[in-house]
């Protein structure tokens, strides 16, 4: 009889281990749902959001170059326009982001998609550039709010296994819009069309993605996890997550294992803030940077050679972003959960600065443009297969999800803070420094942004639930008994 009842124990253990979903809860069987056609359709409809950014915040560089001469823009003008958008991404993170926190992920997903398509439009028909400026600040804000839900919430529905690389897939469609945006601008402004048209067709052209996934947008369903801890709600969030587990979830242990709610216990956390104070200060570091450089290719191409002209220069820089950056992008959303989140993102700072110190150092770099393009876009490369990706990626991941989006919003709006203060002081360093002297400045932000990175914990490989340490926040009452969830198959929209 002992032996009987050990051989059918073994037996149970090894069943249970091919159904890593039985006897768990909700949140657990979330961890090890299978990736499915629904985690792709997730990825394009954030996705498209962070292609829209993308060729939202750098065309204007280009705009920038047509308006001097048409507008005859000042300097504190040209410097106003480039950095506007940024600084307006700080209201919008911060907004959207503790809203998405208290009331659901899914309340707010698709109007900040509708505020960056309309402000994208009225961008296009600016008479003068007190409109373009108001334009380009409502822009900003839809943006901001586009950062910490598309990011939540492509998180909070991944697996454990898969999540760096779902989530970093979605922000990796960033790289379309740098590419998409300098072909647009050649293609246009080659054509022979009046600058006047061609410069309002740039900017209008940044509405079209945004409306197009606004309705896939509101279809989604709400994150589950959310759903269970903030809400509440098991049956529903079991509902949510048939909809892309295969039939996986069907028998689960109910536990009432509901979060404390509210921003104050959020940020009355110790490891909350130092994960704040890590998180926004290694994505204001490498905004600085990587902003600074991006809006002001245009200017550092100008310093490089003085005597090209406007086309060769958009050429040089889709050269840049096709060769050096966009595989930098795919480099890191195949390798991020075998090499690890943090151990990229201080890989990446420690390159990317490395690139910038030998411009910097080596004066005849910067007056030769072969060797200067090898080296600035190997800088590209690093900062996307790195920082530019994992600075979005982790504050997904490392807080709990009573603030989860709160804590991604702060962190990116400080991170758009370090863009805008970077975009408005390049063109002032350069002038007063040389180029040379500019990129100094930023290998010494990128190696303090190896430095704070040393602060964040790893999240790879661990739950949301693990590596937030959430269970601090659990409101712990009595245990309800094993129960069946009554899961309907669903229709995706």
């Amino acid at each position: 009889m002992p032996k009987k009842n050990s051989s059918n124990t073994i037996r149970k253990n090894s069943i249970n281990r091919r159904n890593p979903n039985s006897s768990k809860t909700l949140t657990e069987a979330l961890n090890n749902v299978p990736l499915s056609l629904f985690h792709f359709r997730a990825f394009l409809t954030a996705g498209m959001g962070f292609f829209t950014d993308a060729y939202d915040l750098f065309i204007i560089g280009i705009v920038i170059t047509l308006l001097k001469v048409q507008w005859h823009l000042t300097p504190s003008q040209v410097g106003l326009l480039g950095s506007s958008t940024l600084i307006a991404t700080l209201l919008g993170a911060f907004v959207f982001g503790h809203i998405a926190d208290r009331y659901g992920r899914k309340k707010v997903y698709g109007l900040e998609a509708a505020i960056m398509a309309i402000a994208a439009i009225s961008s296009a028909f600016s008479p003068n550039f007190m409109w373009l400026l108001i334009s380009r600040l409502i822009l900003g804000v839809g943006i901001g709010g586009d950062y910490p839900v598309s990011g939540v919430i492509m998180s909070e529905y991944s697996n454990q296994k898969n999540r760096g690389q779902l989530v970093s897939l979605v922000f990796s469609m960033q790289a379309l819009g740098l590419v998409i945006g300098p072909i647009v601008a050649l293609t246009l402004l080659s054509s022979g069309i009046h600058t006047n048209i061609a410069w309002r067709l740039m900017l209008g052209l940044g509405a079209l993605p945004a409306l197009a996934v606004i309705y896939l947008r509101r279809t989604l369903p709400e994150s589950p996890r959310f759903v269970e801890r903030i809400g509440g709600n098991v049956s529903k969030a079991a509902a949510s997550i048939e909809l892309y587990s295969k039939g996986v979830i069907k028998n689960v242990s109910r536990k009432n294992v509901t979060v404390k709610k509210g921003l104050f216990t959020f940020l009355n956390d110790k490891r909350n803030l130092m994960l704040i104070v890590g998180t926004a200060g290694c994505w204001f570091l490498l905004d600085y940077a990587y902003y600074g450089n991006t809006i002001s290719t245009p200017l550092v191409l100008k310093s490089v050679a003085p005597h090209a002209i406007l086309l060769q220069q958009l050429s040089w820089s889709l050269l840049i972003f096709a060769v050096a950056a966009a595989p930098g992008y795919i480099f890191a959303f195949t390798n991020i959960d075998r090499i690890g989140h943090r151990r990229l993102q201080w890989i990446g700072f420690i390159m990317m600065g490395l690139c910038f110190g030998i411009i910097g150092i080596i004066p005849s770099v910067s007056h030769n443009v072969l060797p200067f393009l090898f080296i600035y876009g190997a800088s590209y490369f690093f900062t996307e297969f790195g920082p530019n990706v994992t600075t979005f990626v982790i504050p997904t991941e490392v807080f709990s999800i009573n603030g989860r989006a709160t804590g991604h919003g702060i962190a990116a709006g400080i991170g758009k803070l370090g863009a805008f203060i970077g975009v408005f002081l390049f063109p002032v360093f350069t002038a007063k420094f040389g180029l040379s002297g500019t990129l100094l400045i930023s290998a010494g932000f990128a190696f303090c942004g190896a430095l704070l990175t040393l602060t964040l914990p790893e999240p790879a490989g661990k739950s949301l639930e693990e590596v937030s340490e959430e269970q601090r926040f659990v409101i712990v009452g009595k245990p309800l008994a094993l129960a069946k969830v009554a899961v309907k198959p669903q229709k995706i929209n």
